[in-house]
């Protein structure tokens, strides 16, 4: 067995142990218990359908694009789960300065972002593609 794979191991036991000693403290499990419920409601009934279709429609695609198109979906997934926190919270905010910045208008940016990023890629692979071809 590899030393990565014992010290990932060793660092997920210690997490484990953290996650249990924390749930020791909760008074009511009912509260944690419906939180658990409700994510693997939405795992299967929005999350798990909506990666498929996405799965399906790569498949469609075909070539280096599927890979740039892939890794897009992963850093515009990997934005939303952290900017979710903000984006959900309803309503102003007692304290101006807790959330200062417009979140919903920055989290679309970076989509904008990564979404021209990709397609400059995409674009860049298409031309050094096609001057790598003979004339026909």
């Amino acid at each position: 067995m590899s030393v990565l794979r014992v010290m990932t191991g060793a660092a997920g036991l210690a997490l484990l142990g953290v996650g249990v000693s924390l749930l020791l403290d909760v008074r009511d499990l009912t509260d944690v218990l419906v939180w658990l419920g409700g994510a693997v409601v939405l795992h299967d009934v929005l999350i798990a359908p909506l990666v498929l279709l996405v799965g399906l429609g790569l498949g469609l695609v075909r070539g280096r694009v599927r890979g740039a198109v892939r890794g897009a979906l992963l850093v515009a997934g990997a934005l939303t789960v952290v900017a979710l926190p903000p984006l959900l919270r309803p309503g102003p905010r007692g304290n101006s300065s807790v959330l200062p910045l417009d979140y919903p208008r920055n989290w679309l940016l970076a989509l904008v972002a990564v979404a021209t990023v990709t397609a400059l890629l995409v674009t860049a692979q298409g031309v050094r593609r096609s001057r790598g071809r003979p004339p026909a």
